[in-house]
């Protein structure tokens, strides 16, 4: 499959979910601003925010606030959310970051370092997420 979210999508690529529903999937960006830092995206393939039909909007964004709300749960003081539409946009399929905050945690404008997850480290963010989001483990 070209789209690796679409693979991800339909369980033909791994990666640490947090959120599946039938309109929607979130899981972790696989380079992280910040530990916790999730990618919600649209189960169908659209590559912008402007392509997402009307009739999805309001799920889509539903899921939006509810990451949101889970990142704080876990300790974030609250969130930085973003969209890239076509520039800037590293996988062509609709995706919302929604990255953990913390005053003085040292994110400045929209330049920032990415980082990589330890061993366990992902699966660990995964799962409480998961928790907060009261998701049952979809993958084996």
């Amino acid at each position: 499959m070209s789209c690796v979210f679409c693979a991800i999508v339909h369980g033909e690529a791994e990666a640490f979910v947090v959120l599946d529903e039938p309109a929607v999937m979130a899981f972790l960006d696989v380079r992280p601003v910040f530990q916790g830092h999730v990618l919600l995206v649209p189960r169908e393939h659209h590559v912008t925010l402007p392509d997402l039909p009307a009739d999805q909007r309001d799920g889509f964004l539903e899921a939006a606030q509810r990451l949101c709300a889970a990142v704080v749960a876990l300790g974030a003081q609250g969130s930085f959310v973003a969209m890239n539409n076509t520039v800037s946009q590293s996988v062509p399929h609709l995706h919302l970051h929604v990255v953990p905050r913390t005053k003085g945690d040292g994110l400045r404008g929209f330049f920032w370092p990415r980082t990589r997850y330890g061993v366990g480290q992902a699966e660990q963010h995964a799962a409480r997420l998961r928790a907060v989001l009261g998701q049952a483990d979809s993958r084996p």
